[in-house]
């Protein structure tokens, strides 16, 4: 936790970019029937759907944020495999970030989130060659809320919280919020600090007996 916090209290360096990744899945739900437009007047009604809807199955959603230059990415994914998510980090690297020293990686410990995903997706040479500009910093256990990723995906959750049915509707909505946030520049204003952690936390923390 406390080597979370410390990345977060470093300063903006354009040359070691500090950036927040996680992943969220999206069911894509279509009506059943045409909904029902809003009607004014003081017969009329507001907008109406049905209650039944179709499953057309899931999307993935891989967001990148750097809190220092309140900037975010989003991709919509089939689904959030080793190789996805190692392309979705090669586009990082090979796109906003080409001319970084290192991508300082904020994100939790899942399975997929490891250098060892790029050597799943490309041939040796270049997974070295992207893992080679990445620094990681995991979240611990039960505390991915200190991934400030989580941030934005709620944020994000809230402009897609209505029925979305199909992908390319599903990248438009996104598209179009992300494009307005970066444009904003909206940021998170994060407070919690390591002695913060010290005082709240304390539980978390290992008892030490002095004898």
């Amino acid at each position: 936790m406390e080597d979370v916090l410390d990345v977060y209290h470093r300063p903006y360096d354009p040359k070691r970019p500090q950036v927040c990744v996680d992943e969220k899945s999206k069911q894509l739900i279509a009506d059943a029937r045409e909904p029902l437009g809003p009607v004014p007047g003081a017969a009329g009604h507001a907008a109406r759907e049905d209650y039944e809807y179709v499953r057309n199955g899931t999307a993935n959603l891989f967001v990148a944020f750097e809190p220092l230059a309140n900037w975010r990415q989003v991709e919509v994914t089939d689904r959030r495999t080793k190789v996805d998510f190692a392309r979705f980090v090669q586009g990082l690297v090979d796109g906003r970030y080409k001319d970084a020293q290192k991508i300082v990686l904020v994100m939790d410990n899942l399975n997929t989130h490891s250098k060892a995903s790029l050597y799943e997706a490309f041939e040796p040479a270049e997974a070295k060659r992207i893992a080679d500009k990445l620094e990681i910093h995991y979240t611990p256990k039960h505390g991915s809320w200190l991934n400030m990723a989580e941030i934005e995906l709620s944020v994000l959750s809230r402009q897609i919280a209505a029925r979305i049915g199909e992908k390319p509707r599903l990248k438009q909505i996104i598209a179009q919020g992300v494009e307005r946030r970066n444009a904003a520049g909206k940021g998170v204003d994060w407070r919690f600090t390591t002695a913060d952690a010290r005082v709240k936390l304390k539980r978390l923390y290992p008892l030490i007996e002095v004898r």
